[in-house]
């Protein structure tokens, strides 16, 4: 879909992706509708770009972001692309991570997905067009010791996005799950800060570019799963066939 004149609105636009996803949407011709916690993170993405009009919501309250959509609708336009960026990655061993973590972990990275989703959808849905994007990760496919938390929470986000797909196949809508390896964003650092296993600290994180331009080229082929950079796919369907075979090399990495 051609971005020149549309609206999109961003989650998690304060920082990382979200912010490039906003500054890429507006250098495309769309206003955009940017959505995070972090004020001074929304400042910095929306300077120098008068397309790029920010709000503070937090997406684990869903009143706030259907207030949030009900705003963009009524004085900027009808949205036409979601990008649902917003997310945590506090780490840790499951028994030794602080419960209320854990907890947050699902309630902003699931959680926020549903309201959104909800939120958003159904307007995209009775006109029958539009984008809605949802990111994943490979750890939503594949789980690995002292990331369990996180990868519950990717894991929900996508059997979620996966069965909202197939409930609106008809419905002009087009989806995509983006499922990407490390990425070199700050949400990388949330992990690295609270203990990054080997198996994911010995990986070469790809630029937020490479995931973006891979959801522009999977939305242009029809793709749902989108697997940006190299080996994701690949590891993602060794997690299938051979789980053992993954998991036995997980415990050699990490020594347990």
């Amino acid at each position: 879909m051609a971005m020149q004149g549309r609206i999109a609105l961003v989650t998690g636009a304060g920082s990382g992706m979200g912010r490039l996803a906003c500054r890429m949407m507006a250098a495309q011709g769309a206003r955009v509708a940017a959505l995070d916690r972090d004020a001074e993170g929304l400042a910095a993405t929306a300077a120098g770009a008068a397309a790029i009009f920010s709000q503070q919501v937090d997406v684990t309250d869903f009143a706030a972001v259907k207030a949030a959509v009900a705003l963009v609708e009524s004085t900027i336009g009808p949205v036409h692309r979601v990008y649902h960026c917003a997310a945590i990655m506090p780490l840790g061993k499951l028994l030794e991570q602080d419960n209320a973590t854990v907890h947050r972990l699902m309630d902003i990275n699931y959680g926020g997905l549903v309201n959104v989703a909800q939120a958003a959808l159904p307007a995209m849905v009775a006109r029958g067009a539009g984008d809605f994007i949802s990111f994943s990760s490979l750890a939503g496919w594949l789980p690995m010791l002292g990331v369990g938390a996180y990868n519950a929470s990717k894991f929900a986000v996508s059997a979620f996005t996966e069965v909202l797909y197939h409930e609106n196949l008809a419905s002009g809508v087009r989806f995509a799950c983006v499922c990407p390896p490390p990425v070199a964003t700050p949400l990388l650092r949330q992990g690295f800060d609270t203990g990054m296993p080997k198996t994911i600290a010995d990986i070469e994180p790809i630029e937020p570019q490479v995931v973006l331009d891979a959801i522009e080229a999977g939305l242009a082929k029809g793709e749902f799963w989108i697997f940006p950079g190299k080996g994701a796919r690949r590891a993602a369907l060794m997690r299938r066939l051979l789980p053992g075979l993954c998991w036995k090399g997980i415990h050699e990495k990490e020594g347990y």
